[in-house]
This record gives structure tokens, C-alpha cells and sequence, in this order.
């Protein structure tokens, strides 16, 4: 994840270790707003911090070879700026950002409650069951996993067919090491941006009664966007609270909500991803808890 200046608003970033040399959606996710991060004149008595991003997934990239992050300063003005950001390969853009920055204001401030589920340590280690299975794939994500997760409605890893659930929910938190307390506040935020890409299509698949393992499907993340809206601390474990509203036209769409281990939301994303499948599904209409 560091990046390596290249010289005025331009950085250069190594790739982690995938299967079949394809680097993560998350992974570019994060170091674009890292990028655009690192453009931001600020002070720590009066930081401007990111508020929202925008991107597009436009290729699909190879983890063998570096990539190239040039960000673009669209705006500063006095309490936003706005950054765009390309991140490229062998002079192609695989993905494109457009983000913004906000001097911290407090003032009106609400939220929904967080829904009542077991706490993380009541619901199974999703990395410790992924060990245990034959399949290659769960194998590596068992080993090599940089967050633990633990997801509340079951897993969508060890079967080839699920009950047609809208909705999910899944517990976090980084493996290993915690970030020091000296650590940025937006870099805690990136790497809250690099977890979610792993989560955001799992209710478009739970929707339609699949799973990662059912035979001849494919995926594909189109587009992100996430808003922040308080104080993340990664170190902490977060609750994923997922669902779609629709799937149609082989797309899809995830939304989750974020909450930190006390109940505040800090943040809430959107993904629209490809899904395509030789499973016949049938024309559902999902039921939807009544509004009181």
C-alpha cells in the first residue's frame, strides 16, 4: 500500500499477491485515495479529511507490474477540495476517482441504529473454516487474508446454493498488528475503502440464491462510491450491514452500512457489479420488513 512519489501529484505503487496475478479492486481503491490524500495542504490542528469517492473500475489489473497514480487537483475551496485520480497500467487507466476532502465541521449529526446481531466473537471465524476447505481459492484466502471476517447469515464460501436472503451482515477487523495511534486518519479510511470492495456484491449473490462457489458464475465490481461520516478506527471491528435492492440486465447492486463496534455509523458505500449465471434464479420479488 505505500506510495512512491514520482514527482509533483504523481506516485507509483507496488501490487500485493492475488490469484491468477490480478490485483484486488480494494487495493487501488485505497491507494487512489491515498494518492489524493497526499495532495491535500492541510495542518493536524485543521484537517481536511476524505468525505466521499466516486471510481470506476475500468480494466482489470495485473499485480506483477507497478502502478502508476496521477491525481489531478479539480478544487480547493474553503471547506471542500476535490481531487481526480487515474491509476494506470502499460499507459491504460484501470481505474478512475474522483474524490473529496472536508475540514472537519461538526453539527447536525443523526444516524439509524445499528441492527441487533451477535457480537463478533459469538458468530465463526469465516478465515478459520476457509483452512479447512479443498477449494484453492479458500485455501489462499485463509492464509493470506489481511482482515478477519465473520459473517453473521453464513458464509457465501462452502456451498454451491443459498437461501435468497436481501440482506447480510458481516463482522471485521484487520489480522495481525494494529496500526499505531499516531497512524492518519485517512489512512484508516482507505484501508476501511480496501476491506469493503471484498463484501459489496455478497448480498447481489445472497439476493439471488448463489454463492462464490456456484458453477459458471461470474463477477465483476463496475463502480464504487463510499461516504464517510465519522471517525474510523480500523483497528476496531466493524459491522457490514449489506443488501440490494436489485438485481437486473446481468447487474446488480450492494449497499452497506458500516458501523464501528459502538454502534455509530461511519460510513455507508455503493457498488454496482456484473453478475452473470448459468443458474436459472427466476424473477424474485424479496420480501421487506414493514415501515412503522
Amino acid at each position: 500500500m505505500q506510495l512512491r512519489p514520482l514527482g509533483t501529484d504523481s506516485f507509483e505503487a507496488d501490487s500485493l499477491p492475488q490469484t491468477a496475478n490480478r490485483i484486488y479492486g480494494g487495493q487501488v481503491l485505497a491507494q487512489a485515495l491515498l494518492a489524493a490524500s497526499a495532495t491535500i495542504e492541510d495542518s493536524p490542528s485543521d484537517p481536511r479529511l476524505p468525505n466521499s469517492f466516486h471510481a470506476y473500475f475500468m480494466r482489470v489489473g495485473d499485480n506483477t507490474i507497478p502502478v502508476s497514480i496521477d491525481v489531478d487537483r479539480l478544487r480547493d475551496g474553503h471547506s471542500f477540495s476535490t481531487r481526480r485520480v487515474d491509476v494506470i497500467q502499460r499507459e491504460k487507466v484501470i481505474l478512475t476517482m474522483t474524490s473529496s476532502f472536508q475540514k472537519v465541521q461538526p453539527d447536525l449529526s443523526t444516524q439509524i441504529q445499528m441492527p441487533d446481531v451477535p457480537e463478533p466473537e459469538d458468530v465463526p471465524n469465516s478465515l478459520e473454516m476457509f483452512r479447512d476447505q479443498g477449494n484453492p481459492v479458500s485455501k489462499y484466502l485463509g492464509k493470506t487474508a489481511a482482515f478477519e471476517m465473520r459473517h453473521v447469515a453464513g458464509s457465501l464460501y462452502f456451498s454451491e446454493r443459498t437461501e435468497p436472503l436481501a440482506k447480510g451482515a458481516t463482522w471485521i477487523r484487520p489480522r495481525g498488528a494494529k496500526l499505531p495511534s499516531w497512524t492518519p486518519q485517512s489512512v484508516h479510511r482507505a484501508l476501511l475503502a480496501y476491506v469493503s470492495d471484498q463484501f459489496m456484491l455478497e448480498p447481489v449473490i445472497r439476493s439471488n440464491g448463489l454463492t462464490w462457489r456456484t458453477p459458471g458464475m461470474a463477477v465483476a465490481s463496475l463502480d464504487h462510491a463510499m461516504w464517510f461520516y465519522r471517525s474510523v478506527d480500523i483497528n476496531d471491528w466493524h459491522l457490514f450491514v449489506q443488501e440490494s435492492p436489485t438485481t437486473w440486465g446481468s447487474r446488480g447492486l450492494g449497499i452497506t452500512k458500516v458501523f464501528n463496534s459502538t454502534g455509530r455509523l461511519v460510513a455507508v458505500a455503493a457498488q454496482e457489479g456484473m453478475i452473470r449465471s448459468n443458474v436459472p434464479t427466476g424473477d424474485w420479488v424479496l420480501p421487506e420488513p414493514p415501515l412503522h
